[in-house]
């Protein structure tokens, strides 16, 4: 029967309807790639496992633990706020450029040339050589400017001279950090959130962290020279790692823009292929979500047959009839609360503790009808019951 109130539910669906679930999908889909990204995917995993913890409990009636959960999920909006408010914050972010989406995508490159890309390489292993600290900020998709502190505007072509000018141990802005951004110079001098990662930064020292704080962040490069050990590192994805010759670090960079920045066009099989797993699981997702807050949200009725039960009755007596055993009641409320529905544990609990033997009629009101507090009862049949008690035989 629920079966077919679900197709005849279906039938009744909209164009806005469909809508609503694909875009619920999408929704779903970006948020599980950025979590891919971050930290935060463990605080999402750890919270589908209590989640799902919860509703086992709730199908094996374990008191304990649906109540203390049942707390837990009340506070669990607040807390995910605190958890992920860098990502709920650069989600707004995205949202606020989503109008800029065709300018970006019509923007080139950081690098529009080979010649700059292998004057920047050029010079930062000139520098390691001379062991002269260095830290450069290359641009991806994301918004970046909220993440930097201070800095000078310059906007200057991109060439080996200003570069070592800039990373000068002379120079007042040397220990900051420059952005390259369309073949210019765009800032210098700029400070970097600190990564507290130590297990990554092994013995990076300052620049290391700024470097490894801001890829944590978003989807920039950072280059990094250290003056102590004279060694080139690349920070992207939340990693920083060192490079050993030029060519390695040409291909790296040449790997970076081509993501950001790609000249071959998708087909629809890359499209499909790429993030499959975060795909179906975010349609899968999508598809849950709508079966309990939609198709669950519904008002319906439903029957079951309930036993009656004699609580508190004297060991001396005994019941010889109790006609009828059960009663039926119908109860009325959103088709999700019927979900995880209880039926072994909805009785009537009838208390006995001042009865007497002999026979007797008694009327039932609904409330000696223990059933989920999230139900409304509509009527239960019978509302009357015949009892015969009598006195137990002694025993010799």
């Amino acid at each position: 029967m629920d079966f077919v109130d679900f197709l005849v539910y279906l039938t009744r669906f909209n164009i806005f309807e469909i809508l609503d679930v694909v875009f619920m999908a999408l929704l779903i889909y970006l948020t599980l790639v950025w979590f891919k990204k971050t930290k935060a995917a463990f605080v999402v995993i750890g919270i589908f496992f209590i989640g799902g913890f919860y509703l086992l409990a709730r199908v094996f009636n374990m008191n304990l633990i649906t109540t203390v959960f049942q707390g837990f999920f009340t506070i669990i909006l607040i807390a995910s706020v605190i958890i992920f408010q860098e990502e709920i914050r650069y989600f707004f972010e995205r949202v606020a450029v989503w109008g800029l989406k065709l300018k970006i995508k019509k923007r080139k490159g950081s690098f529009t040339t080979r010649k700059e890309v292998d004057v920047l390489i050029r010079t930062l292993f000139d520098l390691a050589k001379e062991k002269i600290g260095a830290l450069v900020v290359i641009r991806g998709k994301d918004m970046i400017m909220r993440h930097l502190d201070g800095g000078i505007a310059l906007n200057g072509d991109l060439s080996e001279p200003i570069l070592k000018s800039l990373f000068d141990p002379h120079s007042i802005g040397h220990d900051g950090a420059i952005l390259v951004e369309n073949n210019k110079i765009v800032q210098f001098s700029a400070h970097l959130p600190l990564s507290k990662d130590l297990e990554k930064l092994g013995k990076g020292g300052t620049r290391h962290a700024a470097a490894l704080g801001l890829v944590e962040r978003s989807d920039a490069m950072c280059l990094v020279v250290s003056e102590e050990r004279g060694v080139v590192s690349c920070a992207q994805q939340g990693e920083i790692n060192p490079v050993n010759t030029p060519e390695e670090l040409r291909s790296i960079v040449d790997k970076f823009f081509s993501e950001i920045s790609p000249t071959k066009k998708l087909s629809w099989a890359d499209i499909f292929k790429s993030n499959f797993k975060e795909k179906i699981l975010a349609v899968v997702l999508a598809l849950l979500l709508w079966f309990v807050l939609d198709y669950g949200s519904t008002t319906i009725y439903k029957t079951y047959t309930a036993p009656i039960k004699l609580n508190n009755l004297s060991k001396e007596l005994v019941i010889n009839e109790l006609s009828p055993d059960k009663v039926t009641a119908t109860f009325f409320g959103q088709r999700r609360n019927f979900y995880l529905f209880p039926i072994q544990n909805i009785h009537v609990a009838v208390d006995a503790s001042r009865f007497n033997s002999g026979k007797r009629k008694l009327r039932l009101y609904g409330p000696e009808l223990n059933y989920p507090k999230e139900l409304n009862l509509n009527q239960m049949t019978p509302n009357e019951i015949q009892l015969e008690i009598g006195k137990k035989e002694p025993t010799n």
